[in-house]
């Protein structure tokens, strides 16, 4: 399974990095190759490029505000191919996380 991320929370530090990293390891577990994008104090890092977004299988976006380049996930948004969650889910229950994403 392909996964791409964005992963943001108001202040873009700690839960923007926590959340990447606990996507990380669980879709590391599960065999899945997944790409994050974080937007934080530092600006996008790692930004996902539109044929990444186009050939995965579900997007994850674990934001807790809004996000620049919201247009890029709108065919997938369309496809019901997006999971919207809070960056503490990700953080506290990746798993879950995963779990729902692989029945979009």
């Amino acid at each position: 399974m392909k996964i791409v991320a964005v992963t943001a929370c108001p202040t873009g530090v700690a839960h923007t990095y926590m959340a990447q990293e606990a996507l990380e390891k669980e879709c590391q577990k599960r065999g899945y190759e997944i790409q994050v994008e974080t937007q934080g104090s530092m600006g996008i890092e790692n930004e996902l490029e539109q044929d990444v977004i186009d050939e995965a299988d579900v997007v994850i976006l674990a934001v807790a505000i809004r996000i620049d380049g919201e247009e890029r996930f709108e065919e997938k948004i369309d496809m019901g191919k997006v999971l919207q969650i809070e960056p503490a889910d990700a953080i506290k229950h990746p798993s879950e996380v995963l779990d729902k994403a692989e029945k979009l």
